[in-house]
């Protein structure tokens, strides 16, 4: 009878262990996970925090304080965080709803495409905008092409909502899309860019020759169109990082208090 009450404190001390090793266990997960949520606010927010600081920048009535909008990085310390973020304006880059069909076709012919087939892409991008159901003499694609494709959408007919829509357009790949929607829009439609600000992708689209002289970054930069995608990016020490890519347009939404109103927000992945 003693050898069997030892026998059965012994199992009894053994699982109590058990549970104190399991719990203790499901503590040190839960609070490294509780610690990876706030670190990953903490970087979510100082990127938030690098935009905001972005738009005050371009709000300054001073041309010495206000930032250029030419893509350039500019740094900044949040709290002990270094934010990394660029500014471009939205004029200078190729509206996808203003833009004419050989200034498409010679963006994609820039970033890679061979001529015939970046013609063919332009025309299919028109008649994917265009309200009418005629291909483009020089090809293009309607309806019945998508059809044919075996995609159970056909050309839109209207104009583009997103520059991320033109992923949609038949024959458009991955890796052209990826090379291109750097240098498009939907927010200006206007039928060129703005040459002073274009960069040298799109100012070899535009048959211009690249700037002559790199820019006096001392230089007070020039005003731009009020419309500017900003793109921040925060790094913590122990190497988690996040990143806000945005399109504001300076001046008041009709909220009191708003210094300008968000056309685009996309929060990139927190990576480690």
């Amino acid at each position: 009878m003693r050898g069997a009450a030892l026998l059965m404190v012994l199992w009894l001390v053994l699982l109590l262990a058990g549970l104190v090793a399991g719990y203790a266990l499901t503590a040190r997960v839960e609070s490294l996970q509780g610690n990876g949520v706030a670190r990953t606010l903490v970087a979510r927010e100082a990127a938030r925090a690098g935009v905001e600081y972005a738009a005050a920048r371009m709000l300054e009535q001073d041309p010495a304080r206000r930032w250029a909008v030419d893509g350039r990085a500019y740094k900044i310390d949040f709290q002990g965080i270094p934010v990394t973020i660029t500014v471009r304006d939205e004029a200078a880059k190729i509206d996808l709803n203003g833009a004419s069909l050989d200034l498409i076709s010679h963006l994609l012919q820039v970033v890679g495409e061979p001529r015939e087939s970046a013609d063919r892409l332009a025309g299919a991008v028109i008649d994917w905008r265009d309200p009418d159901s005629l291909t483009q003499p020089g090809g293009g694609a309607e309806d019945a092409d998508y059809l044919g494709a075996g995609l159970t959408w056909g050309a839109k007919d209207a104009p583009f909502e997103s520059v991320a829509e033109l992923e949609q357009v038949l024959g458009m790949r991955p890796a052209l899309y990826a090379a291109a929607a750097p240098h498009l829009t939907i927010y200006t439609g206007q039928a060129a860019p703005d040459a002073n600000f274009a960069d040298a992708v799109v100012r070899k689209a535009m048959g211009l020759p690249e700037k002559a002289a790199p820019i006096d970054p001392a230089a007070p930069p020039l005003p731009g169109s009020g419309t500017y995608s900003i793109d921040s990016r925060a790094r913590l020490t122990d190497g988690r990082s996040a990143r806000l890519s945005v399109v504001l347009r300076m001046g008041g939404s009709g909220l009191p208090g708003s210094t300008y109103t968000t056309l685009h927000w996309q929060a990139g992945g927190v990576t480690q």
